[in-house]
């Protein structure tokens, strides 16, 4: 894990003394090579988040993990909506939420609604490699911030909107949310049990895959404008990306014409791979891909349904599901889930406990792969949970905490030419 401040980034003093030149210019190469690994992938680009909540904010924290400068503008006074999402927060008031996915960030302050706001943003467009946002479709043409206005006075930019429904269709002026797009997307309709109410995932899952796929387009516009030197617009929309999600189960309807049964736990495509029910009450996964998976489970369990014309192929099991898994779950039953689990890792059948998030986070596993992070050495109270990608060559860096509010306001606009009294008079007038 790499946990650096811009404060403390400098320049090493060069420890070779021979007159090489040849060793000087490699040594040169290789000091220039770890500095920009030690800025991240990304070190050099420019990104105005004009997004808020949860699913653009995903993105952009993916971008400044990877080194880029994210500049997240605010409502003054009142921020992203998520700062006031708490309890839980930590002890400087930062709600938990908000601390989820605004890290590396800096914070400005604008009202885009005035002229004089507006101004200040396009000024940071202008000097942009990306802008991300993520306001209802055409929201922000009323003030000259849309992709067409922004692009005539910087045609490399890359503008990306993340929106419910995407730029087209009948459906794309509705606003959008994680919950109800799991619901139209026929996500919930496979969620939960067989015999229950359909049930959404337990996190924003559309949001969070929707932001991926956000990143995932505006790296992909990056490259395209290295060979074209134009910027372009990126469309991500929260019911493409839930229709995405679907994956297999999607093509399984697409494939046979049959709407996809709920089935809780259990997959629709594989028997025994499901939640199963050992003694005293506690739950394991058994994820039994194949026949020779199985063939090794009717051992462990000293049985010889293998043979049995009902179970000997994993078709004939899907058809068989419910014969079969009874007979399981009587199995199951009769040992502690530390025996079953043991004993099928032992022979190579996939399998696995049900962890609380507190289980999960304090595996040792977790700690190994640097997926929680502590900020507390920088004078802030967050820890968080750590990037997933991991990188040889220029690792992901985390250089700040979640900002405060307005934390950043008066040295972007310094930076954009504002002397003391203009940005005070920005201030008393309420425009950041």
């Amino acid at each position: 894990m790499t946990i650096i401040s811009p404060q403390t980034e400098q320049q090493q003093p060069s420890s070779n003394t021979n007159n090489d030149s040849n060793s000087n210019k490699d040594n040169s190469s290789n000091d220039a090579n770890n500095k920009q690994a030690a800025r991240g992938a990304l070190h050099g680009i420019k990104v105005l988040d004009l997004s808020r909540v949860l699913a653009g904010p995903s993105c952009t924290q993916i971008l400044a993990d990877l080194g880029a400068e994210v500049i997240k503008v605010e409502r003054p006074r009142i921020g992203d909506e998520t700062r006031h999402w708490a309890p839980p927060a930590f002890s400087d008031d930062t709600s938990a939420y908000y601390a989820t996915i605004n890290r590396n960030k800096k914070s400005l302050t604008v009202d885009i609604t005035t002229p004089a706001g507006q101004t200040i943003i396009k000024k940071i467009a202008a000097d942009s490699d990306i802008v991300v946002e993520n306001f209802k479709v055409g929201g922000l043409q009323k003030y000259g911030l849309d992709y067409d206005s922004l692009k005539q006075t910087n045609p490399q930019l890359i503008y990306a909107s993340l929106t419910g429904f995407g730029l087209t269709g009948p459906d794309a002026k509705r606003p959008g949310y994680d919950y109800i797009i799991q619901g139209l997307s026929g996500l919930m309709s496979i969620t939960g049990p067989s015999d229950g109410e359909p049930y959404k995932v337990g996190v924003a899952v559309v949001d969070l895959f929707a932001g991926l796929q956000l990143t995932i387009g505006i790296q992909a516009a990056l490259l395209a404008r290295q060979h074209t030197g134009r910027g372009q617009q990126v469309d991500v929309a929260l019911f493409d990306s839930a229709l995405a999600l679907l994956a297999n189960v999607g093509m399984n309807h697409l494939a046979s014409g049959e709407v996809p049964p709920r089935l809780g736990n259990q997959h629709p495509n594989i028997v025994p791979y499901q939640v199963f029910l050992a003694a005293g009450e506690q739950h394991f996964i058994l994820a039994c891909g194949n026949d020779q998976q199985f063939a090794k489970l009717c051992q462990v369990l000293d049985v010889n349904w293998q043979q049995d014309s009902r179970f000997t192929t994993n078709p004939a099991r899907v058809v068989n599901r419910e014969l079969l898994c009874g007979w399981l779950v009587d199995k199951f039953a009769q040992q502690s889930r530390a025996h079953w689990l043991e004993v099928l890792q032992q022979v190579g059948i996939p399998s696995g406990a049900i962890h609380n998030v507190s289980e999960a986070l304090a595996m040792p596993q977790t700690q190994a792969r640097e997926m929680v992070i502590d900020f507390t050495a920088q004078g802030s109270p967050v820890r968080a949970l750590g990037n997933p990608i991991k990188l040889s060559e220029s690792p992901v860096t985390y250089r700040s905490p979640p900002p405060s509010l307005s934390e950043h306001t008066d040295s972007t606009l310094a930076a954009l030419g504002y002397d003391s009294e203009m940005i005070a008079k920005l201030k008393a007038d309420g425009i950041v």
